[in-house]
């Protein structure tokens, strides 16, 4: 999916992540907190979701508020990702500029020998849970007058209402 921030300067940033995981509280992704994305979400925990699909024609646009996922879901998940993966979490200064590819190889070799086979999470590394109040289903037609359809959270339901494309 693509994801949606915005900084402290109010400049958009966007950028593809993972789903891994939703349910009845929302759609979550798990990340470096410290990274760009996380830093953006910490001054604004406000964020969109897109899902485009070009053979069908179809997209799915969420926004809602973000909150971090408990630490035990966070751990679960952290347990079950590859080797490498839980290293580079801890290798990996996320978003931050570094003067070489080495930097990464070098903080990788450190944390594999230190961890081994067993790295905790990162404190640094965790989910977050986009929780939504506003849905928006696109549907393209070769007319171009597209269907759309958003629905906002209002009381204790949600209100349908259709846009013009």
């Amino acid at each position: 999916m693509t994801l949606a921030t915005v900084g402290s300067d109010l400049r958009p940033s966007t950028r593809v992540v993972p789903v891994k995981g939703y349910d009845a509280r929302g759609i979550v992704w798990f990340t470096n907190y410290e990274s760009r994305k996380g830093q953006e979400l910490a001054g604004n925990p406000f964020a969109a979701l897109q899902f485009h699909w070009v053979e069908l024609e179809r997209v799915v646009r969420i926004e809602g508020r973000v909150e971090k996922v408990s630490a035990e879901e966070s751990d679960a998940y952290f347990a079950s990702r590859p080797l490498d993966s839980r290293i580079g979490a801890w290798a990996s200064p996320q978003s931050q500029v570094i003067p070489s590819r080495t930097v990464l190889v070098t903080n990788a070799a450190k944390y594999g020998a230190q961890f081994m086979l067993n790295p905790p999470r990162p404190p640094h590394w965790g989910g977050y849970r986009l929780v939504p109040d506003q849905w928006q289903f696109w549907q393209g037609r070769k007319s171009r007058l597209h269907d759309r359809l958003r629905y906002t959270q209002a009381g204790g339901g949600w209100l349908r209402e259709r846009l013009a494309p």
